[in-house]
């Protein structure tokens, strides 16, 4: 199991539709291009706080 550090935080605007619009800087730091498909993940603590982490899979390389 990895164990990630906390780079920085973002904010992010949530519009119609739950629409998520990620700022343009961060997506430039983390590489995220127009059409990448994110993973979503929803984490829960025993108090039932919740907090969503999304992640891009590496590119696979074609056979």
């Amino acid at each position: 199991m990895a164990i990630y550090r906390t780079l920085f935080y973002a904010d992010v605007t949530v519009g119609v539709g739950g629409r998520i619009t990620i700022p343009q800087d961060l997506r430039d730091q983390l590489g995220i291009a127009e059409g990448d498909t994110l993973t979503v993940r929803v984490e829960e603590t025993p108090r039932g706080q919740r907090q969503m982490v999304m992640w891009r899979a590496e590119e696979q390389p074609e056979d």
